[in-house]
């Protein structure tokens, strides 16, 4: 950093004497989230959209089962190319634009998918969301991070995770209701808010001194905190959250339920949706006063009992001689429940929720709030860009060959290896990741740099 560079960004090295109580922060917090409730909705509407082109009448696609699992997993395959789009446009056309910037692919991937007639054009409609998602969420978690202040910063840092739950769970009850082309024309109108609302919110002061734009600056301070001066930011293992299972899921959650032989498979869905909102929320609250390490950690522990117990589901539904070994997860279910698989209906539904509840603790919000907090703002851009990238690439590998793992190890072995990466997660938090509730910036990156 040249002493020019050192000169501007100064401000951002001085403490606050009180802490800035600016009430229009919450406002750009909220455009911000609006990007990853988009990215939720996304991702959460392969699962009532599969059930629904199934059943839709020519001249519309309809699917089989190969061209299931790419509708699910394409849009991971197009976020780690945001990703790595987002590193770049981040650190070079701003936080503010590159959310601005992402919300074109969003609108135009669920355009795509509502005028499709072709395989293809669902295909690339969801590759289009993806990319979107990709960089959304990236540059969500950094704009939110450079603005919030230290107090509040682990609550609207977990924002970001908690907006796409909603997202998620929005996706599933709108499924309810509406077939896949009208559910596409609904996703289009959380991006269109955030472009709304965006244009009216300020770039970070943080990437503004950066850029030499003091007095810039000093105009996004006072109009976000109330205070023209710049305060300190107080202040990563994204693969663990992939290799959970969890976006398989909830890609998958009907087939899932469908698979398990519970008779109200929506209904289920919904329910999960709706706990993995609220966990999400209560782990928002708790987070600066819990720390991230205490959280991480308990997630992980609910996880690994969770999934043990939905794999002890399966073995004892189908694990008799008489079943089949073949599973295939994306294919309608027609056979009528089995006595067993209606006595155990609520270890499903139960182990379900909890596993859910355990990611929403820990697992589903930190990983984005550290990866905001732990990087020096000279290799930010860079560095999510790398973490993001292989976030969606394991995303991409455990979403497109879930079935294929259920039909391999059966489904209880499915999930008793996921089971097993839950352990490795709690022992990586154990051991590798440090605490950064209440830290400053320096202070992290001194940690790092072993001093």
């Amino acid at each position: 950093m040249t002493p020019e560079d050192q000169e501007d960004t100064q401000p951002l090295l001085r403490p606050p004497d009180s802490a800035p109580r600016g009430r229009r922060v919450f406002l750009a917090v909220f455009a911000a989230a609006l990007g990853p409730l988009s990215f939720g909705f996304a991702l959460g509407y392969s699962s009532p959209a599969i059930p629904s082109l199934r059943r839709a009448a020519p001249p519309a696609p309809r699917l089989d089962n190969n061209a299931a699992s790419w509708f699910g997993a394409i849009v991971t395959l197009g976020a780690a190319a945001g990703g790595v789009l987002g590193g770049w446009l981040v650190d070079r056309a701003g936080r503010k634009l590159s959310l601005l910037l992402c919300t074109v692919p969003f609108v135009t991937g669920f355009a795509v998918i509502t005028a499709a007639q072709e395989m293809w054009m669902l295909l690339g409609g969801r590759l289009l969301t993806g990319l979107a998602c990709g960089i959304a969420s990236l540059v969500a978690p950094v704009y939110i991070s450079e603005i919030a202040y230290p107090e509040v910063r682990g609550l609207l840092g977990s924002c970001v995770q908690l907006m796409v739950v909603t997202g998620i769970l929005l996706a599933y009850l709108a499924g309810w209701v509406l077939e896949w082309r009208w559910l596409a024309v609904l996703g289009c109108a959380p991006p269109t808010f955030m472009l709304l609302l965006m244009c009216c919110m300020p770039e970070t002061p943080r990437f503004l001194l950066t850029q030499h734009k003091r007095q810039e600056a000093m105009a996004a301070a006072q109009f976000l905190w109330g205070s023209e001066q710049v305060w300190e930011e107080p202040p990563v293992g994204v693969e663990h959250q992939q290799l959970s299972g969890i976006n398989a899921v909830m890609f998958y959650a009907e087939s899932i339920f469908e698979e398990a032989k519970f008779k109200d498979s929506s209904l289920a869905s919904v329910i999960v949706g709706t706990i993995q909102v609220l966990f999400t929320a209560v782990a928002a609250i708790i987070m600066d006063r819990a720390g991230r390490r205490l959280l991480l950690a308990s997630s992980g522990v609910v996880m690994v009992f969770s999934a043990s117990a939905f794999g002890a589901y399966f073995r004892l539904t189908q694990g008799g001689p008489s079943n089949s070994s073949h599973v295939d997860l994306l294919a309608p279910v027609s056979m009528e429940p089995t006595n067993a698989s209606v006595e155990l209906a609520w270890l499903a539904v139960g182990s379900m929720c909890l596993f859910t509840a355990g990611f929403a603790m820990g697992w589903g919000p930190i990983p984005w709030l550290l990866m905001s907090e732990i990087f020096p703002l000279h290799v930010k851009g860079v560095a999510t860009g790398v973490c993001v990238l292989s976030n969606w690439l394991m995303a991409f590998l455990v979403t497109k060959e879930f079935s294929s793992l259920m039909e391999v190890l059966r489904p209880y072995g499915a999930f008793w290896l996921a089971s097993a990466f839950c352990i490795v997660s709690v022992l990586f938090t154990l051991f590798c990741i440090p605490e950064t509730k209440g830290k400053t910036l320096e202070q992290i990156t001194a940690h790092f740099e072993g001093q």
